[in-house]
């Protein structure tokens, strides 16, 4: 039986994902966009979600950045709601520690007033420091 690449194969996209218990397909992102701190790997798009989420946070990005430590740390990207009285990172790892996992919640907390995006309007993530 052939497969997508029409020669018995598998096409590479570079995403991962999973199988649910109802047989569809779970895309987690990218896998070179995936976290890797300590022996974890966290999906900014899952992070993101959760930080959405927060009152205070009008836009969200995360990203990684070196750890000496981990390997790599979870840096959150965010424009505030109210830029007088922005998100702490202690708020935004707490909820994300109580909805994901606390070793998914950012490390480090950057605010920025706008986003870095392509012409298309995605967030441009690589272009985050």
């Amino acid at each position: 039986m052939a497969g997508p690449d029409g020669r018995g194969g598998w096409l590479a996209t570079g995403d991962a994902g999973h199988l649910d218990e109802g047989g569809r397909l779970v895309v987690h992102g990218r896998l070179a966009e995936v976290v890797v701190t300590g022996a974890e790997k966290v999906w900014p798009n899952s992070v993101e979600a959760v930080l959405a989420s927060h009152r205070g946070v009008a836009e969200v990005a995360v990203w990684k950045r070196p750890d000496p430590e981990w390997g790599e740390r979870v840096v959150a990207w965010v424009v505030p709601t109210d830029p007088a009285h922005p998100p702490t990172l202690d708020e935004l790892a707490d909820l994300v520690g109580d909805r994901l996992a606390r070793w998914a919640a950012p490390k480090e907390l950057v605010l920025v007033d706008a986003l870095p995006r392509t012409p298309s309007g995605k967030v441009r993530r690589t272009a985050l420091s």
